[in-house]
């Protein structure tokens, strides 16, 4: 193989490493029409679920075999979760892809929820809903906190096969944690994350 052949197989390569065998999940940063301007619905966690409850989140779920499509897997976890009709939703766009671990990709959707939808929440996985205004979290300077993690090795790890063996010095990993308050309500993790994204989109766009 000629060194032109090569080039030719990596130079488009747009691959994720690991995408292919990684969970994925799709959310869905739902607008809602507020006069001239947007409210952004999000969604408190039912406390009857086993993983994070009580917690903010955005509408979405885990790709399942019926999805053709991550799209479809946001619109259809949002309209389980939201009780709203499918067509009362209108995908507007996708963002960029939040690797939340190795083993988790997040794919966010944007959409409208049409004017004048009454959503009806499933108490199995949301307790309560509510709006933040655009207007006001294009103002927001989110806190920022650092989480350190440690390696946690497993015991039949193969330390017999690197030259340091037992005292190789595995790298610790820090996290930077975005934290937004409002109304009493806190919105930190993954959905600060995405949240704080499509915010600096929004005000990456206002000053063009």
């Amino acid at each position: 193989m000629d060194l032109n052949s090569i080039q030719r197989r990596i130079e488009n390569d747009g691959t994720i490493m690991g995408e292919d065998m990684a969970m994925k999940s799709s959310v869905l940063i739902p607008l809602i029409p507020k006069d001239d301007t947007w409210d952004i619905l999000l969604e408190v966690r039912s406390k009857r679920l086993s993983r994070q409850p009580g917690d903010v989140c955005f509408p979405g779920g885990r790709s399942e075999k019926r999805d053709a499509t991550l799209r479809e897997t946001a619109i259809r976890e949002t309209c389980e979760e939201l009780g709203v009709p499918r067509e009362s939703i209108k995908i507007i766009g996708r963002m960029g892809t939040c690797i939340a671990t190795s083993e988790l990709f997040i794919y966010p959707f944007v959409g409208v929820i049409e004017s004048g939808t009454v959503p009806v929440p499933n108490p199995e996985e949301v307790e309560k809903i509510f709006t933040i205004p655009l207007p006001w979290l294009m103002k927001q300077m989110p806190e920022k906190y650092t989480l350190s993690l440690s390696a946690d090795i497993d015991q039949d790890f193969p330390f017999e096969r690197i030259v340091a063996g037992h005292h190789y010095s595995f790298r610790g990993r820090k996290m930077l944690e975005t934290f937004y308050d409002y109304k009493g309500r806190t919105i930190w993790g993954l959905t600060a994350r995405i949240l704080e994204h499509f915010v600096s989109l929004m005000n990456h766009r206002m000053f063009e």
